[in-house]
């Protein structure tokens, strides 16, 4: 009796001293958050929605159901002004729409991306995802190791020898379009550009042939998008992977991401040997980087591997939203509509390639997508990590913070944008004043985006085709409204209505 007394006994001090420890740890947590407070209260914001979870609510209302948080940036910092604070728990962001300090920081190495964002995105639920890639690497000595081996590869005078490919499987994304352009039937062009882009990506990049368009059964498209909706829920809340109603979801993006990676493991091994044992091997942007790695002891496999994730989903994704997003503004814009077809037909006739010296030759056309993408930007934002104390606009941020940079905030406000919500290219003529540092849907600096000009010159060979055989409409029921899956995209799908071109139409 006196022994179970003495471990009752030592069990009730056990546990005395622990919820002790624990209010102490929890005291000292809820002191540090006052702390934060106190350091950062002096910069303008919304009030926070509670004293630990901050504005963290409101972030989290505003992202349900796929709806856009940065609607509700953009509202912040139409009331609060250029420095907004945003407070969850003890981190605390600061949202910059002063042009004068996007050219501060996006123009100079030294400010590294905010390691806790691009981090976060190193592993998806535990499984590793965008690793050390380009996209996510903080540190700017390897990172511009990355860039060096990629550039080659990427640079215009490359691309131009992929203007076949551009051509090849953008018509036969045509021939696919007009077995449905019969006048009433809704096509999903958002669904079709995803097929596409994701077919010029695989080829292009890996020598792959996926056949989407011909019906091919492929797991790839919906990996793809598992993994972006996976982003999603993912940035909302990291530990849901821990939560058994979660389970099946996340297994589910477990299971698209070990598809993504080890097809990305088994191009890059066969691929290599390949090479070793003197074969002829496809003149991809695969085997051109493999070739630049040669002279970078630092890129291995791992680091290949990294990239080939990011290049399959940024390099497709991204690419097909930009179009889908012309091609939806403009079933609501017939005027700039007719005067971009007459550019096309004037620059292309009716050849059935567009060269690249007919890209060079779309001025309107180029002047259309950069409207697009000050409306519509697939990548809306970045953020970099302020180490020191610094003023911005006359006020005072301590050091220690993530500074949000966001070009979809900046290209809706009138302080930069005459009438900002109203579609009109002519904001892009080069007769135009240039924005200043407040429209970046590549960013900018070195580490502007890689695949920049890819997706310009294969979204304008598609649309030059498109344009060239279609007239289209929008499907009854359809909104304009937009999604966030990670990137931007339109939520109904571009729904369009399909009539051909008559020849006389054309000119």
């Amino acid at each position: 009796m006196d022994l179970w007394q003495s471990l009752l006994a030592c069990l009730y001090w056990a546990a005395t001293w622990f919820l002790i420890g624990l209010f102490g740890v929890v005291l000292a947590y809820l002191c540090y958050v006052h702390y934060i407070h106190l350091k950062f209260d002096h910069i303008p914001g919304p009030p926070r929605d509670s004293f630990l979870f901050g504005h963290g609510p409101s972030l989290q209302r505003s992202m349900e159901d796929y709806k856009l948080i940065h609607d509700k940036f953009l509202e912040w910092s139409e009331k609060y002004g250029p420095v907004v604070r945003l407070n969850v728990l003890h981190r605390v962001s600061i949202i910059v729409t002063h042009p004068e300090t996007i050219k501060e920081f996006l123009m100079s190495p030294k400010y590294p991306k905010d390691p806790y964002t691009y981090d976060l995105l190193f592993n998806l639920f535990g499984k590793r995802f965008l690793g050390r890639g380009l996209l996510t690497d903080t540190d700017h000595r390897h990172w511009y190791m990355q860039r060096r081996v990629m550039d080659p590869s990427f640079s215009h005078s490359y691309l131009v020898g992929l203007m076949d490919v551009f051509n090849e499987k953008a018509e036969h994304l045509m021939e696919k379009l007009r077995e449905l352009s019969d006048g009433e039937t809704p096509v999903g062009m958002h669904s079709k550009l995803n097929c596409v882009t994701l077919e010029v990506i695989t080829t292009v990049a890996f020598g792959m042939q996926l056949n989407l368009l011909d019906g091919a059964r492929s797991p790839f498209p919906h990996a793809i998008s598992m993994i972006l909706k996976g982003i999603s829920h993912y940035v909302q809340n990291p530990y849901m992977q821990y939560l058994p109603q979660h389970r099946p979801f996340v297994k589910e993006v477990w299971d698209s991401l070990e598809l993504l990676r080890s097809t990305g493991k088994r191009c890059i091994e066969e691929r290599k040997r390949a090479v070793k044992n003197g074969e002829d091997v496809p003149r991809d942007i695969l085997s051109n980087i493999l070739k630049s790695a040669e002279q970078e002891g630092e890129y291995d496999d791992g680091l290949m591997l990294d990239n080939f994730i990011t290049f399959f989903i940024a390099g497709q994704e991204t690419t097909a939203n930009l179009i889908a997003f012309v091609i939806m503004e403009l079933t609501r814009q017939p005027e700039i509509r007719t005067k971009l077809q007459a550019e096309v037909d004037e620059v292309v006739g009716l050849k059935s390639d567009v060269t690249a010296d007919d890209i060079g030759r779309l001025q309107y056309m180029n002047q259309v997508i950069k409207e697009t993408l000050r409306l519509y930007p697939p990548g809306p934002g970045t953020s970099r990590w302020l180490s020191q104390e610094m003023v911005i606009e006359g006020i005072k941020v301590p050091g220690g913070v993530s500074v949000i940079f966001n070009t979809y905030i900046m290209g809706r406000m009138a302080k930069f944008f005459d009438d900002p919500l109203n579609f009109d290219p002519e904001r892009f003529h080069p007769n135009a004043p240039k924005p200043y540092y407040c429209y970046f849907p590549f960013a900018l600096g070195p580490r502007s985006c890689l695949g920049q000009v890819f997706a310009q010159m294969e979204a304008k060979v598609i649309l030059s085709k498109f344009l060239q055989r279609f007239d289209f409409r929008h499907a009854p029921g359809q909104t304009y409204e937009i999604m966030d899956t990670g990137t931007l995209r339109p939520r109904d799908g571009a729904m369009c209505i399909l009539t051909p071109r008559s020849e006389s139409s054309k000119g």
